[in-house]
């Protein structure tokens, strides 16, 4: 499996369902985007990368073509 990292901002809402079943937003500010061949990509977020979720690449995709995401490298 091939697996891509790519340091990332969001920059506006990128929302995610949290472990208590919660519709949240992505902080704003630094991520990372973990990316292997497959339907899914990791975000991950905090100081210390404590925070994190996984998102289908569709959503990702749209999150990037609106801006709210933007990829670094």
């Amino acid at each position: 499996m091939a697996r891509t990292i790519h340091s990332a901002r969001i920059a506006g809402p990128v929302p995610y369902i949290g472990c208590d079943g919660k519709h949240r937003d992505i902080p704003l500010g630094p991520c990372i985007v973990e990316q292997e061949d497959g339907p899914l990509v990791d975000i991950v977020w905090g100081v210390r990368g404590q925070n994190s979720t996984v998102l289908p690449i569709e959503a990702m995709a749209s999150a990037t073509d609106s801006g709210h995401l933007v990829l670094l490298d």
